[in-house]
């Protein structure tokens, strides 16, 4: 358990911003930041965050809420773990108390892998450093690459002895359990000879150096592990197999070191291998991230997305490599990201440029020989295709090809000029092939439908109707949003009293009153005998009057860090529902919404009113209703449902509605 004095240090200290800002690039909007959500495939940003309110809200999935909200919906953090992740980023030491065998066997299975996975990376780093084999072969290898002490103990490299059960043995021994073992992939768990039998197990990374593999906010995920031998038989490279925190699809190595310096610079560099990552890094380049050794996935490419919109591919001076490598940009096209190309001379690659140039001539190499991708490509297969007018043809249908991924109507315009300038053939021709190649390709999508669309003037049969909006779940919301950004505000308020006149008639007569938003709310709904109905709502609306009541400095952000995730989710959505028209950026096009502040009375005045309204309407039809029964007496009913509609029809005379 962790103490609540901690818990308040944590959140105090947070700051949505700067937290949210390691996973997505986000750019100032007014007095709010705005970027692409992690959510969702989306290229127009419909995600907001609010530094003043301390909150953020994801318009195109619908999710919202705190600073701990966010880690537990991105970096699927239990609660506790995201109060950890905060404690460690902000260096503030939190109180708790140490985890028994128990707790650990109650974890949740996801929980476990990841402290089954850090476990590991404790065990092999101290194979690594404390071990005479560790020593030995391990760390001499990673000298001999030009590794630092310093960049090896950062990057958390290590060493698994060349024994069968070393890890599986100490794991088991820590209390760990056998299940998540198996299920992260960290031992390769054998039938049993006999039931009566221990489990056969053996160390998957037996007798290899340890590269671990992090999530975007440092959680170890799984491993690569490097053999040293040069036994042909055994492979060289072996990673943890997919699992439920690893899919290799989904992670780029090194992302968790490059993510500051990838929003900073506003740009990444993108290699294929765990030591070109390293080596970079070590040189002083810090926003380079790398496929580990698979093919470049759409996944992979939103998580740089969410950080810069501008990619460096770079690429060994092998050529049959780079020609395979090259399907990779149109994947980076199709995200609708800038794309730059750089190789390095024959025989070299990131890794060994890094290492044998100072970190002015790398950063001198990289921006002199980076080339648009159109470039590259062009200068690529030109060599390729040579005078052949076939090949040519088709490295020239190649190119346009990859054009035609470009989702940005402007820049296929630009790159087709610059194709017929480079390849010495008309624009024309090249936009004739761009548009056969894009008619074939919705030909395709369409032909891949499971449903025909309509025909024309055909009626759609069983389509549910559209259900109007819950008047009363929007009133009731409205009410919880007053209070939660004005309820500590004072106002003149217009009270209306239903007296008598001379001539006998009921009528409303004002009265003006001073109070603060939440009192007169409160005082409101009382004196109607008003309730909220949904149950989220009327539990929000309890604790914001007890809070408000207590609390002369009352702070929405504290208030928030008290409530359960459900309710951190629904008052997020509330209060950032208005900001949701900032992604419109509707001052550029001179259109200035109003400010509620400045109407506050009025608007906390016409609420009630218009709930008033609807309560009376409802009631009027339930003694309607119990009037169509013949064999009862009626007349104490007919009466009062008179009184309620004189009531109603004086109450939207207030409101400027004319009842039909």
């Amino acid at each position: 358990m962790i103490s609540k004095t901690s818990i308040d240090q944590v959140y105090d200290a947070a700051r949505v911003e700067e937290v949210i800002g390691d996973f997505v690039q986000l750019k100032k909007s007014g007095a709010n930041y705005k970027g692409l959500s992690p959510f969702t495939d989306e290229r127009t940003p419909s995600f907001m965050v609010s530094p003043v309110k301390q909150i953020w809200k994801d318009f195109s999935s619908g999710k919202g809420g705190n600073v701990v909200a966010f880690l537990m919906e991105h970096e699927h953090f239990t609660y506790p773990e995201a109060i950890r992740y905060l404690a460690k980023k902000y260096q503030i030491e939190i109180e708790e108390t140490q985890r028994t065998d128990e707790e650990k066997a109650e974890a949740s299975a996801r929980e476990s892998m990841y402290l089954v996975s850090e476990f590991a990376q404790k065990h092999f780093q101290n194979s690594l450093w404390q071990t005479e084999e560790g020593k030995a072969i391990g760390l001499t290898y990673f000298k001999e690459r030009g590794f630092s002490e310093q960049t090896i103990r950062q990057f958390g490299l290590g060493y698994a002895l060349d024994q069968w059960e070393d890890f599986g043995k100490k794991a088991l021994a820590e209390g760990y359990q056998l299940e998540y073992l198996d299920k992260t992939g960290l031992v390769i768990v054998k039938e049993q000879a006999s039931a009566a039998g221990p489990p056969k197990m053996i160390d998957r990374f037996k007798g290899r150096i340890i590269f671990p593999i992090h999530s975007m906010s440092g959680r170890v995920l799984g491993f690569g592990g490097r053999i040293l031998s040069s036994e042909k038989k055994i492979a060289k490279y072996v990673n943890s197999p997919e699992s439920d925190i690893y899919q290799k699809s989904k992670v780029l190595y090194g992302i968790y070191f490059a993510k500051q310096s990838i929003a900073r610079e506003d740009c990444c560099y993108l290699v294929e291998g765990y030591t070109d990552v390293i080596q970079m890094y070590q040189r002083g380049i810090h926003n380079v991230v790398a496929s580990s050794g698979t093919a470049l996935t759409s996944e992979q490419i939103r998580l740089i997305n969410r950080l810069t919109k501008n990619i460096v591919v770079l690429f060994d001076g092998d050529a049959a490599g780079l020609r395979a490598s090259l399907r990779g940009i149109d994947l980076i096209l199709e995200q609708g990201m800038n794309v730059r190309v750089c190789s390095f001379p024959e025989g070299e690659d990131p890794d060994s440029f890094a290492r044998e140039n100072s970190y002015e001539d790398l950063v001198l190499y990289l921006n002199e020989n980076a080339k648009d991708f159109i470039q590259f490509k062009t200068s690529l297969l030109n060599e390729e295709s040579g005078h052949d007018p076939i090949k040519r043809a088709d490295t020239i249908r190649d190119i346009v090809n990859s054009i035609s991924k470009i989702p940005d109507r402007i820049k296929r315009e630009l790159y087709i000029q610059e194709c017929a300038r480079m390849m010495n053939i008309s624009e024309e021709v090249l936009f004739n092939t761009l548009a056969q190649i894009s008619s074939k390709e919705i030909k395709d999508y369409k032909r891949v439908q499971k449903a025909p669309p309509p025909k024309a003037f055909e009626v759609l049969k069983n389509e549910p109707a559209q259900t109007s909006a819950d008047i009363q779940y929007v009133l009731e919301r409205k009410i919880i949003e007053m209070l939660l950004l004005y309820g500590d505000k004072d106002g003149e308020f217009e009270d209306l009293i239903l007296k008598e006149n001379e001539e006998g008639d009921l009528v409303l007569e004002p009265e003006s009153s001073e109070a603060k938003v939440y009192e007169k709310i409160f005082l409101d709904l009382q004196e109607d005998e008003i309730e909220l109905t949904d149950e989220q709502f009327r539990n929000l609306y309890y604790l914001l009057i007890e809070e408000l009541n207590k609390n002369e400095d009352f702070s929405i952000s504290s208030f928030m860090n008290a409530l359960d995730q459900d309710m951190v989710e629904q008052v997020s959505s509330i209060l950032m529902e208005d900001e949701k028209y900032a992604l419109h950026e509707w001052e550029k096009k001179d259109i200035y919404p109003k400010n509620k502040e400045h109407t506050i009375s009025q608007l906390v005045s016409e609420t009630i009113l218009t709930l008033r309204c609807y309560l009376i309407k409802k009631r009027i039809a339930t003694l309607q209703k119990d009037t169509e029964s013949e064999q009862e007496d009626h007349r104490d009913t007919l009466e009062e449902i008179m009184n309620y509609l004189s009531l109603n029809s004086l109450l939207n005379k207030k409101l400027n509605r004319v009842l039909p």
